[in-house]
């Protein structure tokens, strides 16, 4: 790999996890441990389309990760361990527990454990940096935060082909939800994937234990262009048994459970989703993002106002210090896109957000 497509990775790479900032502790017994993560301090205004407006901040996004890695009769065998502080979504104020993120086992080719799906990866490294804390941007395959990372993945990588399965988000289902994704990366420092998901969907979710499904298919495309300090991000996906990991669905947001990715008769609806952004560096510490995605469902429910979840957003990020930034973003989408509390309301409702922040990645 020539030094342009490793610098190109590399910038790739940086915003999928914050164990890229680790610093190594040192080696005992032949393995390395290192530490990282981050202290994130973060501000939300929200102005909902209906309702009052709100104010929100936090530090419970601050997460910390270790890993211990050690060469064992010619295998690279490496453990990795991060959690935060977002405590299950729990709202007790001032006291947070901490919550397990990822742990995973690697050797070599294969990773196995609580980590990033397959949808993840097929889109992360092609999108633009943005500050929401819930998954990716709506309009990619793997919008949907609530299960951005299932409880157990299986990851296998070949150069730039990387399989994957993943615990079933149908819990009757005969086999793991799949995903198998290809990169490919140019000299010019462009970079294109192609993924094809699959997953057993039940049919007749009312119903507990019959076990009727259908298996849905989707294929995912995305791709990141490079030009001088100017990125532009596309993607777009289509296909049945996508709306889970998606975030939409025929009654709106799937949540975890996926139970609106059929219509009252059971058949599967036909999701179509598609991203767009725009980054660029304007200084050695001053870049800025503006993105637009949106997914939209073939079918809808009659008591659906919208057939289709359209977010924008834009942000600037400055780098005070090395390691340290700050942030300002403005989102808006026309729809709620997060399932329901106990309390009844949306943790993201219709409207518009702008979030102010300080981060620290060590």
């Amino acid at each position: 790999m020539t030094i342009r497509n490793k610098l190109a990775l590399a910038i790739m790479v940086a915003g999928i996890s914050s164990q890229v900032s680790a610093v190594e502790l040192g080696e005992f017994n032949g393995t390395t441990f290192s530490v990282g993560g981050y202290v994130k301090a973060e501000g939300v205004f929200t102005m909902p389309d209906e309702g009052d407006d709100s104010f929100e901040g936090s530090a419970r996004q601050s997460r910390v990760n270790f890993s211990a890695t050690k060469m064992i009769e010619g295998h690279k065998v490496r453990g990795f361990l991060e959690g935060d502080f977002w405590d299950n979504n729990t709202t007790t104020d001032s006291t947070y527990a901490w919550r397990m993120r990822h742990a995973t086992l690697s050797v070599d080719n294969v990773t196995v454990g609580q980590t990033w799906n397959g949808q993840f990866f097929a889109n992360a490294p092609f999108d633009v940096e943005t500050l929401n804390f819930w998954g990716l941007g709506i309009g990619t395959v793997a919008g949907n935060g609530a299960v951005i990372r299932p409880d157990l993945v299986m990851h296998y990588t070949n150069g730039g082909l990387r399989l994957t399965l993943q615990d079933p988000v149908y819990s009757d289902a005969d086999i793991p939800d799949l995903v198998a994704a290809y990169t490919y990366r140019t000299e010019s420092g462009h970079a294109f994937n192609v993924a094809v998901t699959g997953r057993e969907v039940d049919t007749t979710p009312t119903v507990s234990g019959d076990g009727e499904s259908e298996y849905g298919a989707a294929i995912s495309l995305a791709g990141k262009f490079k030009f001088g300090n100017t990125s532009l991000a596309l993607s777009a996906f289509n296909g049945k048994g996508a709306g889970v990991y998606a975030g939409w669905g025929y009654m709106g947001a799937t949540g975890a459970s996926g139970i609106t990715e059929v219509n009252a008769d059971g058949d599967l609806v036909t999701l179509t989703g598609f991203s767009a952004g725009i980054s660029h560096r304007f200084s050695d510490k001053l870049r800025g993002n503006l993105r637009y995605g949106q997914v939209e469902s073939d079918e809808v429910a009659a008591s659906m106002d919208e057939d289709t979840l359209k977010q924008s957003t834009v942000n600037l990020i400055y780098t005070y210090l090395p390691n340290l930034d700050i942030g300002i973003e403005w989102r808006d989408q026309n729809a709620a896109n997060r399932p329901p509390t106990s309390a009844g309301s949306s943790l993201r409702p219709a409207g518009q957000q702008v979030e102010v922040m300080a981060m620290y990645k060590f």
